[in-house]
């Protein structure tokens, strides 16, 4: 238990103490605010919050305290496709224009739903420039999509669709169920799993949001060469983290982005994956399915974030660059800042990790998470 620490609230056995311990070095050093929660074959066995809310530490932050986890919610899109591709309502090598016809515009009728979920669709940012405006119009911002070619052969490399990810999931999830992605996640996996986690927030929900808080740039971060597609991606990606403050950001849906939960809420979406599809007498997947996942389909150094990446559907694979689990069978996926998302099939074990502290060299996790990880696999 954590109780002996007034900064740090929830539950934590004695044989994971060094988790606790690194979760507590992490407030005193890197964190404002945090949550960090682990399931261990579908139960709930870490669940760890504490810190500040705000950056004038004047809230404290709450079990239900929430935070925008930004690309960590491209997990819960990946969850949708998967269980629409369970239940044999889509199918993930099928092309993208067999459900969204006019997707096929300008070369790109042959481009399939998995191709969507590896960021190897050649699609990594809409072709205008970014506003507020144009991100928070769903049809708008789906129609410019729709629109543009492909900025290399698709499905030959991953390129990372920082931003738009969600919204070409998203929209394929809305034509196939008639819903909004943020709906259909709310009716199908959030609510029947106990999980506090939003795509777009309700505004009774706002008070319960803890403030992001931006960390400096960096004034010797590379920059990627002019005209290459990591240039021109970050171009048209770039979001204010002050954006997240107001209430037209909460409310879009922006699947890929903008997010609303805590730790646990991920480490509960993701514990059905992590236990052959069914957790805690929910059954979301069939085990082939959440077998699936771990197929690679791209392999090599992403045209974006210029580092290797091993994708599977949707979730990338253990690599030296991405160390957060020794098991084979476990994949993941972060966002900007440095919140984390782990299944790992093989020990049972799914991982949620949010934080309000941004910092600028987690693209996806650092060492906050790498200490977390690290001391409970020592544990396990």
């Amino acid at each position: 238990m954590t109780d002996a620490d007034p900064t740090v609230h929830g539950v934590c056995p004695a044989g994971f103490a060094a988790v606790r311990e690194a979760f507590v070095r992490n407030l005193a050093s890197d964190d404002v605010g945090a949550s960090f929660a682990v399931t261990i074959d579908g139960e709930l066995a870490i669940d760890l919050w504490g810190g500040f809310a705000d950056a004038e530490r004047t809230r404290p932050w709450e079990r239900d305290t929430i935070v925008n986890v930004f690309s960590s919610t491209k997990t819960m899109s990946f969850l949708c496709f998967l269980v629409l591709a369970d239940r044999g309502e889509i199918d993930l090598r099928a092309p993208v224009a067999r459900y969204w016809p006019e997707f096929a515009a300008n070369g790109k009728q042959l481009i399939e739903l998995r191709h969507l979920m590896s960021h190897s669709a050649g699609v990594p940012a809409q072709e205008a420039p970014l506003t507020e405006e144009i991100l928070y119009d769903w049809e708008r911002m789906c129609g410019i999509l729709a629109e543009q070619a492909p900025w290399w052969a698709p499905g030959t490399a991953s390129g990372y669709h920082a931003l738009i990810q969600g919204h070409l999931i998203g929209e394929v999830v809305r034509r196939v169920s008639g819903e909004s992605i943020g709906a259909f996640f709310r009716k199908e996996i959030a609510e029947p799993l106990g999980a506090d986690f939003q795509i777009g927030v309700d505004p009774v929900d706002f008070s319960r949001v803890a403030d992001l808080i931006p960390h400096p740039p960096d004034p010797n971060a590379p920059v990627p060469p002019p005209h290459s597609i990591a240039a021109r991606t970050f171009a048209r990606a770039m979001v204010d983290p002050a954006w997240t403050k107001g209430a037209a950001w909460r409310q879009a849906e922006i699947p890929a982005a903008n997010g609303h939960g805590n730790a646990r809420a991920r480490a509960l979406t993701h514990a059905p994956l992590a236990c052959g599809g069914t957790a805690r007498g929910k059954r979301l997947l069939s085990p082939a399915t959440c077998e699936s996942v771990l197929e690679v389909q791209t392999d090599g150094i992403d045209l974006v974030i210029g580092v290797p990446v091993r994708f599977g559907l949707g979730y990338a694979r253990m690599n030296e660059m991405f160390p957060f689990s020794p098991n084979p069978r476990s994949c993941f996926w972060g966002g900007w800042g440095g919140s984390l998302v782990v299944a790992d099939l093989d020990a049972r074990v799914s991982i949620g990790f949010a934080m309000n502290q941004m910092r600028g060299d987690a693209i996806v996790g650092d060492r906050r998470t790498h200490a977390l990880t690290k001391a409970l696999y020592a544990a396990l």
